[in-house]
């Protein structure tokens, strides 16, 4: 069964007709990312996943990880990070964990250079400075 949520909407030119409309993000880059998605037509879902990354004695998880995205067509996950440095540094420490522990998994990270250079590429160069 699909949701309408994990289907993009298509035929639509005008944002808000996107998916990424309809969803509560953490922080404004992840729905511009996410915009983008919709734009051409990429399925996407939303933080749907949560990785342990250190466990107690009891084996209960002390720490995890949850990407931003999942492309599930791509079968690849993606982290935004358009945060100051110190939380990039403490962000990419949790992508090398993730990574060690789960190496079948695809994980691509977005900086926020690269997030600018996409929406440099669409006339929205502006929105990450009002977002940050």
């Amino acid at each position: 069964m699909t949701d309408e949520l994990d289907t993009p909407q298509r035929g639509s030119p005008h944002p808000s007709g996107f998916r990424a409309a309809r969803v509560t993000f953490a922080h404004p880059s992840e729905r511009y990312f996410a915009t983008l998605l919709d734009l051409y037509g990429v399925a996407w879902r939303y933080e749907p996943f949560e990785f342990p990354l250190a466990w107690d004695a009891s084996g209960h998880p002390t720490k995890a990880f949850r990407p931003d995205f999942y492309l599930p067509e791509h079968s690849l996950f993606v982290e935004l990070t358009v945060a100051d440095q110190r939380l990039v540094t403490r962000k990419n420490a949790k992508v090398r964990r993730m990574r060690e522990l789960y190496p079948e998994l695809e994980l691509a990270v977005v900086y926020q250079r690269d997030l600018t250079t996409l929406l440099e590429r669409h006339g929205l160069e502006g929105l990450l400075t009002t977002a940050a």
